[in-house]
């Protein structure tokens, strides 16, 4: 099963961005900070995530990024596709090669896995996770090592 690092961060950063963008928009600095994902790697999934109309660019002192719609109806199978992400259970990556050039013999079991965990993915909602309390937990987390490094830093200034 190979779901990389661009999917997870991809996944993740959009998750933050639900769970922050309430009060108005979110900078990719803060996402990075809280996430641990470098700015110039978030810079480029959301230039995807933006035209894959995901999240909408707001200009501006106090400027960052919202959800282009509802997070009801922003699916973790449509973020992990904006950023040419494939769910692929096969050892050839999809392209039926997987023995000498040809199919294998488990070749389309893996293919069926691929489609079900695709599947899945596309019933969950960035609401469903912003509703789980494990997820709200370790959010909250976050935030507080977040606010103690930018006490800490505006104290030595």
């Amino acid at each position: 099963m190979r779901l990389t690092t661009k999917g997870r961060y991809a996944v993740t950063a959009m998750l933050d961005l639900a769970l922050h963008g309430s009060d108005g928009p979110v900078s990719l600095a803060d996402i990075s900070g809280r996430q641990d994902i470098s700015l110039s790697y978030l810079e480029q999934l959301f230039a995807k995530l933006r035209r894959n109309d995901l999240v909408t660019s707001v200009r501006g002192p106090g400027g960052g990024y919202r959800l282009s719609r509802d997070m009801a109806d922003i699916f973790v199978a449509e973020i992990v596709d904006a950023v040419n992400e494939a769910v692929d259970a096969t050892g050839c990556g999809g392209t039926s090669n997987c023995q000498q050039g040809e199919v294998c013999l488990t070749h389309h079991l893996w293919c069926d896995l691929s489609e079900q965990i695709h599947g899945f993915l596309s019933q969950i909602s960035l609401a469903n996770l912003v509703e789980r309390r494990e997820v709200r937990h370790i959010s909250a987390r976050q935030d507080a090592r977040a606010e103690q490094s930018e006490t800490l830093v505006l104290s030595q200034a």
